[in-house]
């Protein structure tokens, strides 16, 4: 990165689902922007957002956020951060190719933390549908044949994995990589 600061991607649990907890995408750049980050920018309703940072980590940055944003909203949201480098991986780590053309039906769910061997064999046992899912770090890959919204598994991966993460579709991840590849330049 050039002497603007390093680029990061937050992306925001629990906003604008639903139609709870809504933040305006306009209102949650002017409030990056308003923290000092540089090169913001949103992508669709559910809490995606490019910066730039001149220093900090990601965990260091989630705190910071997750703070100042309970304290302007007055609700918790829950932020997972990370950089350009780790959107790429992410990208380049995809177990299922075949189906990046077909972004409803492939996700990344980014984890906290990377669950235990037990954490992910509890959640193995729980995939008996057409659903298949490869964890890679603290990446959840998740190919839904039949589309998200009609996946019984899907639904049980918070209550039976018990890592907090957020999920994006395919065309998510690779709109974010793209723009986060954008904001370094």
């Amino acid at each position: 990165m050039s002497g603007q600061g390093t680029v990061f991607v937050a992306l925001f649990s629990g906003i604008n689902v639903g139609g709870n907890r809504i933040v305006k995408m306009a209102e949650l750049k002017s409030f990056f922007e308003d923290l000092g980050f540089a090169g913001v920018a949103t992508y669709v309703q559910s809490g995606n957002v490019v910066f730039r940072a001149k220093k900090g980590d990601t965990i260091a940055l989630a705190k910071q956020l997750e703070a100042a944003f309970e304290k302007k909203w007055g609700f918790n949201s829950r932020i997972m951060v990370r950089d350009a480098r780790w959107f790429e991986r992410l990208v380049e780590e995809n177990p299922y190719p075949e189906v990046a053309g077909d972004p409803t039906k492939l996700h990344a769910y980014v984890l906290e933390r990377e669950p235990t061997a037990e954490e992910a064999k509890r959640l193995a046992e729980k995939c008996t549908g057409p659903e298949r899912f490869e964890i890679k770090g603290d990446v959840l890959y998740l190919h839904a044949p039949d589309g998200l919204g009609k996946s019984v598994f899907a639904n049980l991966i918070g209550r039976t994995l018990k890592v907090p993460g957020t999920a994006r579709n395919w065309r998510s991840v690779l709109a974010l990589l793209d723009m986060a590849g954008k904001a370094g330049t």
